[in-house]
């Protein structure tokens, strides 16, 4: 589970103008609509094409836990494409992105400063062009370690140097111990 991949999906998600279906036999009509026929769905939800038509015909309600969310997470990251685009796509280039996180951040800087790490509750506004960092790599298929990265290196220009305005010196700032972290458009 990919805890900063799926913060980013979670804010881009709460930018959709519906609901995304909610019964499990609206979600596989959805899915046949969206990839063209049964026998695509069944491969992917690595079920039989039987079973795919049975729910189509409301024939089967309610699907064992482990479909259920398979099949959540298949609808969800295809419903409202355009939506989706356009969210990540103002959050790329006016809206920034904002950061709320509980975590042990510390830095490293010249000697005679406090580096130490701390646990550290930080809601940030990060600019445009980290956004677009962060939607790029995640589309790139970034592991959480290269998503964290780059989360660490706008805390370090937003938080710590303030825009270039202070700590100048600092070289690194380490971001760990992850136990909250959420984002919003």
């Amino acid at each position: 589970m990919s805890m900063f991949g799926d913060g980013l999906d979670a804010a881009v998600h709460k930018a959709f103008t519906r609901p995304a279906p909610k019964s499990a036999p609206v979600q596989m009509r959805y899915l046949v609509k969206q990839l063209g026929g049964t026998r695509a769905v069944a491969q992917m939800l690595r079920i039989s094409q039987r079973t795919v038509e049975r729910y189509v015909k409301d024939q089967i309600k309610k699907p064992r836990l482990d479909l259920a969310a398979r099949l959540e997470r298949e609808v969800k990251a295809r419903w409202q494409p355009q939506i989706r685009a356009k969210a990540r796509q103002k959050a790329a280039t006016t809206g920034g992105i904002v950061i709320d996180t509980r975590a042990r951040l510390g830095y490293t800087a010249p000697i005679g400063t406090t580096d130490q790490d701390r646990i550290r509750h930080l809601t940030v506004a990060l600019p445009p062009h980290y956004a677009a960092r962060l939607f790029a790599a995640h589309e790139a298929g970034a592991s959480d370690i290269e998503l964290k990265e780059i989360a660490a290196e706008a805390l370090k220009e937003v938080y710590f140097q303030d825009g270039g305005r202070r700590a100048g010196s600092l070289e690194e700032v380490r971001f760990t111990d992850v136990e909250h972290l959420e984002f919003d458009l």
